[in-house]
This record gives C-alpha cells, sequence and structure tokens, in this order.
C-alpha cells in the first residue's frame, strides 16, 4: 500500500514539474527537464519521509519551525528583486536559490538546536525564575487571624503575596454564613485582605491557578506551592506539617510569635494580674499581654490582684510558654524550686 502512494506521489511530482518549468521561455515546448526536477523533488521528499521515522520528536519540531523561519525570511530577502529590471528566467532561478539555500539552513538549524531542547530544564527555569520572585501563599487561617496584616506593615516580610481566588471562595463562603461566629470569621479574613492590598510598596497578586481534581482548599494551596516554588504562610498546624511532608517550606505565624517574645530568666521579677486558679492546689494563674501563661505558686488567694512574683523556671510546649513563678516576698523550699529549673 505504502509503495504504491509512493508511486503515485512520484508520477504527481513529475507532472507538476513539467507544467510549472513549461511556463518558463526558456523551456517552452520542453517537458522532459520540468519532469526530472519534479521527480527529483518528489525522490527527495520521500528519502527525507524515511528519514523522519528516526528522528527524535524534538528534533522534528525543531526542524519545521526552522524551515518556516528561513522560508519567511527567504520571501523577505526576495521581495526586492521582482521589482529588478531583468530576465524573468534569472528572477525565478534567484529567487529558488535563496528560497532553497535558506530552507535548508533553517531545516538543519531547527533540527540541531530542536534536539538540545529540554522541556523539562526550561520548566524549571520558568519555576526558578518564579521562586526569585519570593512568592509566599496565604492560607485562610492565616488571613482570617489578621497577624499576617501587622507583620507586612512592619515590613519584616518581603516578596510577592499571591492569593489564589480558591481561598477567595472559601472566605467568601465563610462570609455568607448562616452561623453569626463564621460570618464575623469570614469579612474579618476579607477585612485583612483588603487591608494587605492597601500596605505600599508591598505587592499582592490574586492568581486564577487552580486544581479542579484536588477538593480539599489545602490540599490546593500546597500543590500551588509546589508549582510556584512558593512558601505557604499558615497558622494552621496540620497544613505546616502536610505542607513539610510534601517538602514545601512553611512560615508559621505562631512560630514567629513565639520566636519574638521577650525572654524571661529565672530570678526575674515581674508584676502579674492573677485571673483565676491553676491546675495543682494552691497554684494562681496570670496572662501576659502576649498570651504566656503566669503559674503563681501558692497565688490561690492573690486571684483578682496584681502581685509582684518572681520566676523560677520557663517551660517551651507546643501550645506556647508556661512561665512558673513565686510570690516576690514568699519563701519557696529549694525542693521545690530545683523541680521547677529542671
Amino acid at each position: 500500500m505504502i509503495t504504491a502512494i509512493r508511486v503515485i506521489f512520484l508520477i504527481v511530482a513529475a507532472v507538476s514539474g513539467q507544467v510549472i518549468f513549461s511556463d518558463m521561455e526558456l523551456l517552452q515546448g520542453q517537458w522532459v527537464p520540468g519532469a526530472v526536477v519534479g521527480l527529483a523533488v518528489g525522490l527527495l521528499a520521500i528519502v527525507f519521509e524515511n528519514y523522519v521515522r528516526r528522528v527524535p520528536v524534538r528534533s522534528l519540531t525543531g526542524a519545521i519551525i526552522g524551515l518556516a523561519s528561513g522560508i519567511l525570511l527567504a520571501a523577505l530577502v526576495t521581495l526586492p528583486i521582482k521589482g529588478l529590471h531583468i530576465h524573468p528566467d534569472f528572477i525565478g532561478a534567484s529567487r529558488f536559490l535563496v528560497f532553497a539555500v535558506l530552507g535548508y539552513l533553517g531545516l538543519a538549524f531547527g533540527a540541531r538546536k530542536g534536539s538540545e531542547f529540554d522541556l523539562k530544564r526550561t520548566m524549571d527555569a520558568f519555576k526558578a525564575a518564579e521562586s526569585q520572585e519570593n512568592i509566599k501563599l496565604l492560607d485562610t487561617s492565616v488571613i482570617i487571624d489578621g497577624r499576617i496584616a501587622d507583620i507586612c506593615e512592619t515590613g519584616f516580610i518581603e516578596g510577592v503575596f499571591m492569593i489564589p481566588q480558591f481561598i477567595l471562595h472559601e472566605l467568601q463562603h465563610i462570609a455568607d454564613s448562616s452561623d453569626p461566629m463564621k460570618r464575623a470569621r469570614g469579612r474579618r479574613g476579607l477585612d485583612i485582605l483588603h487591608r494587605i492590598q492597601k500596605i505600599s510598596g508591598l505587592d499582592v497578586r490574586v492568581v486564577d491557578d487552580d486544581f479542579p481534581k484536588i477538593r480539599e482548599v489545602d490540599a490546593k494551596l500546597v500543590a500551588l506551592a509546589k508549582a510556584k516554588g512558593g512558601k505557604v504562610v499558615t497558622n494552621d498546624f496540620n497544613l505546616n506539617k502536610v505542607a513539610a511532608l510534601q517538602g514545601v517550606t512553611v512560615l508559621n505565624i505562631n512560630d514567629l510569635s513565639n520566636a519574638v517574645k521577650p525572654v524571661v530568666l529565672p530570678g526575674e521579677a515581674m508584676r502579674v494580674f492573677v485571673l483565676k486558679e491553676g491546675k495543682e492546689f494552691g497554684q494562681g494563674v496570670g496572662y501576659l499581654d502576649d498570651g504566656t501563661m503566669i503559674v503563681v505558686e501558692n497565688g490561690r488567694k492573690q486571684i483578682g490582684r496584681n502581685v509582684d512574683v518572681s520566676v523560677t523556671s520557663v517551660l517551651q510546649t507546643t501550645a506556647g510558654r508556661m512561665i512558673f513563678t513565686r510570690l516576690k516576698d514568699e519563701q519557696v523550699p529549694e525542693d521545690l524550686h530545683a523541680v521547677h529549673v529542671g
């Protein structure tokens, strides 16, 4: 079947060559030269077809692009030749030569460069360029929390802040909830976004990138961070773990908050308002302005009062810091003090 098609193609090529070249003044009445040229072109096409079968797709794509570029350049180069007052046959031959040479050069150059083209490497280069922008993606929880706006205003965080459309849709859904608490949280989140967008010098972009096959919003956010080479800004403990497992860098606002809390050393004096009773017998509990819990030994009788205390130990937990203290004027047994310090 293939052989029959090739024979028919050669016949058509020979006839076409005879018809085209018979219009030239020098070859009028002679059909053999045109038929030979047409047949030669047909044979070259068949040889080219056999070669193409063994050529990689990248080389073939580059060759096609190079050939098209060469033909386009040849058309531009030979355009002024039409206006010259010379023999038409010379014009035709000159144009044919230019098209042949530039077409071949484009074909050869495109095939060679196409074989060197690596789509994955090119995509990685685009990702690297995006990652140089220091992209940060905000999740719903950190937007509603609101502290991210205060941090942005200080100028400590730089780069591009990306807000995916699916995060906006989730905030809108929360803001339209029938539950008053959820509705207030959603509206607060939208207000925080407006506040962030108004911060001078901050690059905030709303992007339409989505992952329809992924249902969970947090999973979409992690997938987008991987695709963009960005970092996820959150205060969600579970999202923090999931993103870390997938190799995505996470900026946790809670970690930042704990890191910038004032350093308190054993023996340091402070004044605290005893708010309620502690878990252990006789303990009182108070809080610093940043929410750090202060445990006052034997402070139960001081509930509702401001008292001077002395720090005995500091305990760092996943929920935050706890500072253990004793009443400043109170003498505490050495064994109890040793337990707290250890």
